[in-house]
């Protein structure tokens, strides 16, 4: 009676592929707290280097850890170990600076440009103004620990905020500056969702295409328009929440 013998390696079933050992490897980093969050991760070429492996082996193991969600690559700056996300409420007007700051993190502002002009017919549709009059248009950017957190697009109706024309704008984020100065009496919160432009991919750092998370606010004192902004968030790493009481 002959018999067969097999002389396979008894390991060779469970030995993990190349690119899921990179994966399990960057992995384990990043949980046991080796790489925290905001932790940049070395580059590809990098990572080809000390695996000895070709650069599709490193890219589907980064595209896993992304859809995983441990990862984020942003366009131009590089790969880094993913941040909680963050939290807004909707059921009031937070201030970005202090909602930044609240999360332990460096608050940065950057404004991208701020214009006192005639209303044109679109400001005034948008504010809901019948009247001709001024607006100061104002662009500005919201970072957390340099990182790209929300693009602003605001106007100020000048007829109801006059003090609005002489602020500081480039010292002093437009939101921080209108909770500080200007009473209001109601609000209204829309909330969206949109794919990125070229213009809000640049201005976030993200894809262009990638989804953004909107929210359209208008401020009234007793009836009269204040300010309308549009804030535009990265969807991937931003939520809102709100919490309720029973009557």
């Amino acid at each position: 009676m002959s018999r067969i013998l097999y002389r396979g390696r008894p390991d060779a079933a469970s030995k993990p592929t190349l690119y899921r050992r990179i994966r399990l490897d960057i992995e384990r980093r990043i949980l046991t707290g080796e790489w925290p969050p905001g932790h940049r991760i070395p580059s590809e070429h990098q990572l080809m280097a000390r695996y000895h492996c070709a650069r599709m082996t490193v890219n589907k193991a980064l595209s896993e850890l992304a859809q995983a969600g441990l990862i984020e690559r942003r366009r131009r700056a590089g790969t880094f170990v993913r941040r909680p996300q963050h939290l807004s409420a909707v059921l009031k007007i937070a201030d970005i600076r202090a909602e930044i700051t609240a999360l332990g993190r460096s608050y940065g502002y950057q404004l991208i440009h701020c214009k006192r002009r005639a209303a044109t017919a679109a400001d005034r549709a948008r504010l809901g103004a019948d009247k001709a009059g001024k607006v100061v248009a104002i662009a500005c950017r919201h970072s957390a620990d340099n990182v790209p957190f929300a693009v602003e697009d605001r106007l100020i109706d000048l007829a109801t905020v006059p003090e609005a024309a002489t602020a500081d704008f480039a010292k002093e984020p437009p939101g921080s500056w209108l909770l500080h100065h200007v009473p209001w009496t109601e609000a209204e919160h829309t909330i969206s969702a949109v794919v990125a432009d070229d213009r809000t991919a640049e201005a976030l750092d993200i894809a262009v295409g990638a989804p953004c998370l909107v929210i359209d606010r208008y401020t009234w004192r007793s009836a009269r328009t204040l300010t309308a902004v549009r804030l535009h968030y990265p969807g991937e790493t931003h939520r809102l929440v709100a919490r309720f009481r029973g009557s």
